[in-house]
Order: C-alpha cells, then sequence, then structure tokens
C-alpha cells in the first residue's frame, strides 16, 4: 500500500540482481522523486508506459564498476509513524555520500537543497 517503500525496495532489489531497468507503478509522488533521483545520478533514466491506470515507470539503473549505485535505502517515514523535521535539525547520509528525499511545501527536495532553502518537511526515505 506504501507506493514510496514499493520504489525505494524495487529499485534497491533490481539492482541487486543486476537488472538493467525495473517497473514502479506510476504515482506523481514517483515521479517527482524519481526525478530527484535522476538529477543527483542514482537512475539512468525513466519514462511512462502505458495509458489511463495502466501506467507505468519503467526505471533505468546505474551501475558502477559492475556494482549498482543504489546499495541500501531506509523507509524514515512511514505510514504508522510520521517524521517531520525543520532544515536545521537535517543531517547530510552517510557523511555525504548518501541523500535524504523530503517533501516540502516547495515539492520534492533533497536535504542539501532543503537546507539550502531554509524549509522543512516529511523525510520520506535516506538512499545511499
Amino acid at each position: 500500500m506504501d507506493s514510496v517503500a514499493n520504489l525505494i525496495i524495487k529499485l534497491k532489489n533490481a539492482g541487486a540482481v543486476s537488472h538493467e531497468s525495473v517497473t514502479v507503478p506510476h504515482t506523481k509522488l514517483n515521479l517527482a522523486i524519481l526525478e530527484k533521483l535522476a538529477e543527483k545520478g542514482y537512475v539512468k533514466s525513466f519514462e511512462v508506459k502505458g495509458k489511463g491506470i495502466e501506467r507505468t515507470i519503467e526505471v533505468g539503473l546505474v551501475y558502477v564498476s559492475g556494482k549498482p549505485k543504489i546499495e541500501d535505502a531506509r523507509r524514515v517515514s512511514k505510514l504508522s509513524r510520521r517524521v517531520y523535521e525543520k532544515s536545521t535539525n537535517l543531517r547530510s547520509v552517510r557523511r555525504g555520500y548518501g541523500l535524504s528525499i523530503i517533501s516540502t511545501p516547495k515539492g520534492i527536495l533533497t536535504d542539501a537543497e532543503a537546507r539550502k532553502a531554509h524549509v522543512g518537511g516529511e523525510v520520506l526515505f535516506q538512499i545511499w
């Protein structure tokens, strides 16, 4: 039922078994998250396929020296427990080697972008 958790687990598992691409459900939130991940180099590309209710997103994965760029991901804010942080409380992930994806009033931002814009929000997940 949690589309964000489904997205990050599918990306992590597809990379672990060396798939070139993976298909995830189409939602506006998933599209916004994939735009940020593509901008930061965690996914190669993504494309919306299908029409109407049968739309999906095909995501191309990135590999560095034969290893997947996405080593692991951790869902922070869950359906049972929402986690909100101020911009001053946002910390870097793995000392800058990873990133947090945050849902803010200014849209989906990474932790560094949210600190720079002085805006907090719901911490969706961390990826490294």
